[in-house]
């Protein structure tokens, strides 16, 4: 399973990248904003920071919600540098970009899923990844590590190669049960990946341990 980090910070993204572990980045509007980075051009800027750090994929939202807006949106960001995916929201204006981009060999992320049916026609329009919301069906009472769980299943049943990215990840656990439940990405905050490290028995374990050297390298 590939681990995505989902900021826009890049001090958090060189810290993953640091650990060896990182194997791309997923934005959107609401992280840039998070980070002051306003403007068209100077959220273009920031993209081509974050491909400066890392080796693999990088999702870049476009902010039109129209066809011709999305595709002019996602040709531009594609240019900017070859690790770029276009993100783009799981709308009717939305399919048609992705099947306009897959046929001109652009990558995407479409992205807002809520639903099978919205995966199935993401991956019939040949999309390169489908995100699927986990932590916001969560909030409101559905379960989104199901919904992931599904889309696997049908995706392995008819041949479709886009990968499952699951989205909107809240906490380490969920990153445990979306490898269960099959994903082929998860994208998360520096936080729940950092998460995956942590056990009581680490810890006391590795105090006994240098506890242990101590005492036997006294005097």
């Amino acid at each position: 399973m590939k681990f995505f980090i989902d900021t826009a910070n890049l001090e958090q993204i060189r810290e993953a990248h640091k650990l060896g572990v990182l194997d791309g980045v997923t934005t959107n509007p609401s992280l840039m904003a998070k980070e002051n980075i306003r403007g068209e051009e100077a959220c273009r800027r920031h993209y081509i920071d974050i491909c400066r750090i890392v080796e693999g994929d990088v999702s870049a939202e476009v902010i039109a919600t129209d066809f011709e807006g999305m595709v002019r949106e996602g040709e531009e960001l594609a240019a900017l540098d070859p690790h770029i995916v276009v993100k783009i929201p799981c709308t009717a204006e939305g399919i048609r970009a992705v099947t306009y981009f897959s046929a001109k060999g652009i990558r995407t992320n479409c992205t807002l899923v809520f639903s099978v049916g919205q995966a199935l026609l993401a991956a019939k329009a040949g999309a390169t990844y489908v995100s699927p919301f986990v932590g916001r069906l969560d909030d409101i009472s559905e379960d989104g590590v199901a919904l992931v769980a599904h889309i696997v299943r049908v995706y392995r049943t008819y041949g479709f190669r886009t990968q499952v990215l699951a989205a909107s990840i809240r906490h380490t656990h969920h990153i445990i049960q979306c490898m269960d439940a099959g994903a082929d990405v998860v994208t998360c905050p520096l936080n729940a990946i950092m998460g995956l490290l942590k056990h009581p028995l680490t810890d006391s374990g590795l105090k006994q341990f240098l506890a242990d050297h101590a005492r036997v390298n006294q005097g």
